[in-house]
């Protein structure tokens, strides 16, 4: 089943981010009574949703009851964190995710979903698909590889990563917030930088990441 997703995964990515693209465009200025007005984010949020909920129906992949289907399809919920429910079967090779947004709006969620990409492509994630949850909150179904985790990432072993990738410590005595030319790199604690146990180093699996 895992195989089947990950089909799609590429595809669908692609398409997204040209959706996003034109619809962050088309929503972000829009006409309301004759005068040229900004959207507030949570207006482009619901638009973007409304968007791609749509799409999702047509092409398959929207998945209602989300979270029974995971449990039926790959195994019970492994780990549950304030983003998102981690489900996986033993022996695996991937997890498969329930993903909410802390982004202001999806669109900035899926460029995240990229930009993480981009920075940790050990452990890519792949939209699979979409749903909403019991309390109709939009969700973003993804793959990413399971890593097994020797130990938690030190503070020291975390600056040495995302400096090799022109990040630096913020300065906001947090400790796990990372700052480049271009990007924010945030919640890098060690829950989140597992050292995996065939290299050896430090990989990220989840973080939040955005533009400056």
């Amino acid at each position: 089943m895992i195989t089947l997703l990950m089909r799609y995964s590429l595809c669908i990515s692609v398409i997204l981010y040209r959706k996003m693209k034109v619809l962050l465009i088309d929503v972000y200025n829009y006409n309301k009574g004759g005068a040229e007005t900004t959207a507030a984010n949570w207006e482009i949020d619901e638009a973007q949703e409304k968007a791609i909920q749509v799409w999702a129906e047509q092409n398959g992949v929207w998945i209602a009851e989300a979270e029974n289907w995971l449990k039926d399809n790959f195994g019970p919920e492994l780990a549950h964190g304030a983003e998102a429910k981690v489900f996986c079967k033993m022996g695996d090779s991937h997890v498969v995710k329930l993903r909410a947004s802390i982004y202001s709006t999806l669109g900035r969620a899926l460029e995240a979903i990229a930009l993480h990409n981009y920075l940790f492509p050990e452990t890519i994630m792949r939209v699979v698909g979409f749903t909403r949850d019991d309390d109709g909150l939009f969700r973003i179904i993804l793959t990413q590889p399971y890593i097994e985790c020797l130990r938690l990432a030190t503070k020291e072993e975390i600056d040495l990563m995302v400096s090799s990738k022109g990040f630096h410590d913020n300065g906001d005595s947090l400790g796990v917030n990372y700052i480049s030319n271009r990007l924010y790199l945030e919640d890098m604690h060690p829950a989140n930088v597992f050292v995996e146990s065939l290299s050896g180093k430090p990989v990220c699996i989840d973080c939040i990441v955005k533009f400056r």
